[in-house]
């Protein structure tokens, strides 16, 4: 039997060298990735991104001038991605799986660039069974793109330091541009980036990690400086950009707290969705780097100096948020790759299947929720179909809070389509340019003449009336009495009629 297994796996290993080394990474990630790609929700982060997206440009554009400028680009994009494929779940998250996708290819590529073809195949398929590939493989947010775009112009700065031309270099430029609009705090990539161009244009590509030594170096004055005008652009660009998205930091990450040295420790789990394997890509990635040598310079730097960078201005404004970092991602699954190349392929390939094994709890559990944590989820969709079996004409609805993070409003209106209407409503998050809509200063005149109102309230509150503060509360209570209440996982439903004396 174990002649058999060892046979079967040594047969598939040799399917997998006759392919080109980008598929199979790139095939198994679009298989797990697509696999459940609706089951969860829209969360309230892919919330954001629904409301920006379905709104015009020059909507659009007032958003950024008010809360959200470093993802005005990612939305941009959404917006005419949702012209052409409408904002279905799927396919607000189709966007996503297509950048892993390809991220696991180029990764594969980029480890057979560095290391030899079985260290990238074993990177890319690594990659591609990590819970995190999943999670922020079916998220509506720009974390995947940025991804892609990390490794995409990881690949082109080593093409161009191999073989220099202006051209290779205008490619790299093009794609360090695209991931900071995309994705700002992925700009610290750009200190690996620096890094390896300055040791080898100080003793050549090969100390440098990134070419055999006997490779002739005829142009090494010149690197730098065709790297320094390659990343001209992006300062151009997303410097601007940066200095916008800086002023609003207050509103876009009040909940965020200082950075403390457990954030790093738990950093491995944050950005694969699993402690375990997280644990388990860290251990594996750190043979590779030992086994590499100075090759490892690239990838370790890709890793550990945005990390670090991101850590220090942590510790100084609220800024450190694990899903920050995903793009680190793939460098540490090409360290893991080299150290499972040194090994026999059976191997590794179990290794790889273990990988996938132990991320298996936690990868049904994104699929029932994005929601964090896990354990708490909002179920928008329950609690739009209570409002919808029982609606009427002329009926209202109140949110409580309004101005959260949860974006009870948004959440109600993706699931219903056509809401009852929102009486306290006085200048919506369009017209603000924001993404909560104003609400009326004196409630019990806006509510009044309404006999009917659907209140939605986070959290599980049997009194919900008594879970309304401030005068929105006060005027709910006077002139309201509960009908009847659903629990809903995350949230309160209860329907309100006009107190018969009123």
């Amino acid at each position: 039997m174990g002649q058999l297994s060892e046979r079967s796996a040594g047969a598939a290993w040799e399917h997998l060298r006759r392919l080109p080394v980008w598929l199979p990474p790139a095939l198994l990630t679009l298989a797990v990735t697509v696999t459940g790609l609706g089951s969860a929700q829209l969360w309230r982060d892919e919330l954001a991104t629904w409301s920006a997206a379905t709104r015009s440009p020059g909507d659009l554009l007032r958003l950024a001038g008010t809360i959200d400028a470093a993802t005005g680009p990612y939305y941009l994009l959404m917006h005419i991605w949702t012209r052409v494929f409408g904002d279905s779940t799927i396919a607000l998250r189709v966007p996503a799986v297509l950048a892993m996708t390809v991220a696991a290819g180029l990764l594969a590529v980029l480890g057979a660039r560095l290391v030899d073809r079985r260290g990238g195949l074993f990177a890319g398929l690594l990659f591609a069974v990590l819970p995190g590939t999943s999670r922020y493989g079916q998220e509506a947010r720009p974390y995947a793109l940025a991804t892609m775009l990390a490794v995409l112009a990881t690949l082109l700065l080593v093409t161009a330091l191999r073989r220099p031309s202006w051209a290779r270099w205008a490619g790299y430029a093009v794609a360090v541009v695209a991931l900071g609009l995309i994705h700002l705090i992925a700009l610290t990539l750009l200190a690996a980036h620096a890094l390896v161009v300055l040791i080898a244009w100080w003793r050549g590509p090969a100390a440098a990690g990134v070419a055999t030594p006997a490779q002739p170096d005829t142009e090494r004055d010149r690197r730098v400086w065709r790297w320094l005008v390659a990343v001209v652009p992006v300062a151009l660009l997303a410097g601007p950009l940066l200095v916008k998205a800086r002023s609003q930091q207050s509103r876009q990450l009040d909940w965020v707290h200082l950075a403390r040295l457990d954030d790093l420790t738990a950093l491995p789990g944050g950005v694969t969705q699993s402690s375990v394997v997280g644990g388990l890509l860290l251990g594996v990635a750190a043979l590779g780097a030992a086994r590499l040598g100075r090759r490892a310079l690239l990838p370790v730097g890709a890793v550990l100096l945005p990390v670090l960078l991101l850590f220090a201005a942590g510790t100084v404004v609220p800024l450190w948020v694990p899903r920050y970092l995903v793009f680190v991602v793939p460098f540490a699954c090409l360290l893991a790759g080299a150290a499972l190349a040194a090994v026999a392929a059976p191997a590794a390939l179990v290794v790889v299947v273990l990988a996938g094994l132990l991320g298996l709890p936690d990868q049904a559990a994104l699929r029932r929720t994005h929601e964090w944590p896990r354990s708490a989820p909002v179920d928008y969709a329950g609690a739009a179909r209570v409002i919808a079996d029982g609606q009427r004409p002329g009926d209202a609805v109140v949110y409580s809070p309004r101005h959260s993070w949860l974006f009870l409003d948004l959440g109600i209106e993706y699931h219903l389509g056509d809401p009852p209407r929102d009486v306290l409503v006085t200048e919506d998050e369009v017209r603000r340019g924001d993404l909560w809509a104003a609400e009326c200063p004196q409630p019990a005149q806006c509510l009044a003449g309404t006999t009917r109102v659907w209140l939605v309230v986070s959290g599980r509150h049997p009194e919900p009336l008594a879970a309304v503060p401030g005068a929105k509360g006060d005027a709910l209570r006077t002139d309201f009495t509960v009908t009847q209440v659903w629990q809903r996982p995350g949230l309160t439903v209860a329907l309100l009629t006009s107190r018969p004396d009123r």
